[in-house]
């Protein structure tokens, strides 16, 4: 036997051994748990008592793709179409046609065109796509808010090219998270994963309707966790997930699933210059996700958690300012709200928290992602440094008002209607510089007051008004005050240019 056919024999026997060794070891370290951050799908799903579907956990077989994955995941995911009245110029309408006059009828074809048009921009048109995801057998989904937001009919189409039309349970602008519901059964719902088990680098998958393409399904890892995207002003949610799937318009509301064909995230928003894909897309995690649709299902509203603190993140820069040696990174307390959360646990102005709830908070987007977990009267362990000494203490909780109460169904729900906000053009059309238009009035207060579809608030109690949030803050200002009488005055007209006044009593929604 020459030299290189020994060699080859020998590659080949130890290739073997190794293989061996490697299954062996493998198998050992998955019985003893080690290693657990792999998984195949568990296609027996079982709902527990809080209406979630869940799921065991198994160890991957390292052969598999995303099959499987995608084959029990996309008929989980469904596309929504809204469809919204587009608004009308008050100053249309029935005009003198001069060669209709003169040369009879016939030559009078450009008004009637013109009518027709009219008459078809008076119906409800589509306005929009994107995704929901499946959350329960019986219909209900979750999806973005921004993708129902003034919608006046939501059509949902299965991955089985059924159609439904679907109506709004209730909605959260600042997670930008609704829940609908669909009129059907046995639906194949997803399986919620726990978020927070989430790690920087593992394989996730996202399921959606990009470009009104039905069941798209991509692959990717995940990029960073909590990260902090300033996308409002009003305390919206600054702790996303970050992934590199491939996301575009049309994927808002859908699935971000992990290799076990769990839920991780609602896909919500991409980082581009252009408007579409460019590599860096972002969730809402479905921890955040599962309590926000709780609270809406079982109050109405959801119940945030407030500490009573203005902050920021500490820097180095602060660090040396305020002669901070004991850490380099956490929260620096800049003001503590009198008569607030933290304050009744005695946090002070200067305190660095660096754990929250047991889990680290190092900066703005951690602190966020554990307080999205907590409701009014929730206790839980802050751990934070003072004058350079670890401390702790126990915080209970409060609400926006001050109490340990859960809220009610906010506000402008109880009126009946929602809301859609009127673009640049239409205003110049209607030659208004603020407004929001009265769209699905029902059963409820605007309705009782004689408030009908298509009316333009100009001023609530002689405040302009230009979106549901300018309307819900002055619903709020009113609930809270003192007065014994509480009253919307409203102000604005019909598309036929009539000015209208409105008295809306809200005395049967005090608390």
């Amino acid at each position: 036997m020459n030299k290189n056919l020994k060699l080859a024999i020998m590659l080949v026997a130890a290739s073997i051994l190794g293989s061996g060794v490697t299954m062996m070891a493998t198998s050992e370290l998955q019985k003893k748990g080690v290693i657990t951050d792999t998984y195949v799908l568990n296609k027996e799903n079982k709902t527990t008592d809080d209406g979630f579907v869940k799921t065991a956990s198994r160890p991957v077989d390292f052969s598999r793709d995303f099959t499987d994955v995608a084959e029990n995941t996309i008929n989980c995911v469904v596309s929504i179409k809204s469809y919204a009245t587009p608004q009308q110029n008050i100053y249309q309408g029935d005009f003198f046609d001069p060669f209709e006059f003169f040369f009879g009828p016939g030559y009078g074809q450009g008004q009637r065109q013109r009518k027709q048009q009219q008459q078809q921009k008076s119906e409800p048109q589509p306005r929009g796509m994107g995704s929901g995801v499946i959350i329960s057998t019986d219909g209900y989904i979750v999806t973005n808010n921004h993708v129902i937001d003034g919608a006046e009919k939501l059509e949902v189409t299965l991955n089985d090219n059924r159609q439904f039309n679907a109506t709004v349970i209730g909605t959260d602008e600042k997670t930008d998270i609704a829940l609908i519901k669909i009129n059907a059964k046995d639906l194949h719902a997803i399986t919620f994963g726990n978020s927070d088990a989430v790690k920087v680098g593992q394989w996730c998958v996202a399921v959606g309707n990009p470009f009104g393409f039905n069941s798209t399904v991509t692959a990717g890892i995940i990029s960073a966790k909590a990260r902090g995207m300033n996308t409002s002003d009003n305390g919206g949610i600054k702790a996303f997930i970050q992934h590199d799937a491939a996301v575009n318009p049309g994927n808002s509301g859908g699935a971000l699933v992990n290799t076990a064909g769990e839920l991780i995230g609602i896909n919500t928003m991409i980082y581009s210059q252009t408007g579409n894909y460019s590599g860096c897309s972002f969730a809402v995690p479905s921890n955040t996700v599962k309590k926000v649709i709780t609270d809406i299902k079982q109050y109405g509203t959801v119940q945030r958690a407030v500490l009573g603190i203005q902050y920021t993140e500490l820097t180095a820069e602060k660090a040396k300012e305020e002669k901070i040696t004991a850490t380099s990174e956490g929260i620096y307390v800049a003001n503590v709200t009198d008569r607030g959360a933290a304050k009744e646990a005695g946090l002070q102005e200067g305190d660095v928290i660096v754990k929250l709830n047991g889990s680290r908070v190092k900066d703005s987007g951690e602190m966020q992602e554990e307080m999205n977990k907590l409701r009014p009267g929730d206790k839980a362990e802050v751990e934070y440094y003072r004058d350079n000494k670890l401390r702790r203490t126990t915080v209970t909780f409060k609400n926006d008002q001050g109490n340990t109460k859960m809220t009610k169904q906010s506000d402008v729900m109880s009126l009946g209607c929602a809301f859609n906000e009127l673009s640049r053009e239409e205003k110049e059309d209607l030659a208004i510089s603020k407004g929001i238009k009265v769209i699905g009035v029902k059963a409820g207060k605007f309705k009782k007051a004689g408030i009908r579809d298509g009316f333009i608030i100009t001023d609530i109690n002689n405040i302009p008004v230009d979106s549901r949030d300018d309307v819900e803050n002055i619903y709020n200002q009113i609930m809270r005050s003192g007065e014994s009488d509480k009253v919307m005055f409203i102000t604005g007209f019909y598309p036929t240019g009539k000015k209208v006044y409105y008295a809306v009593d809200l005395s049967d929604d005090e608390q």
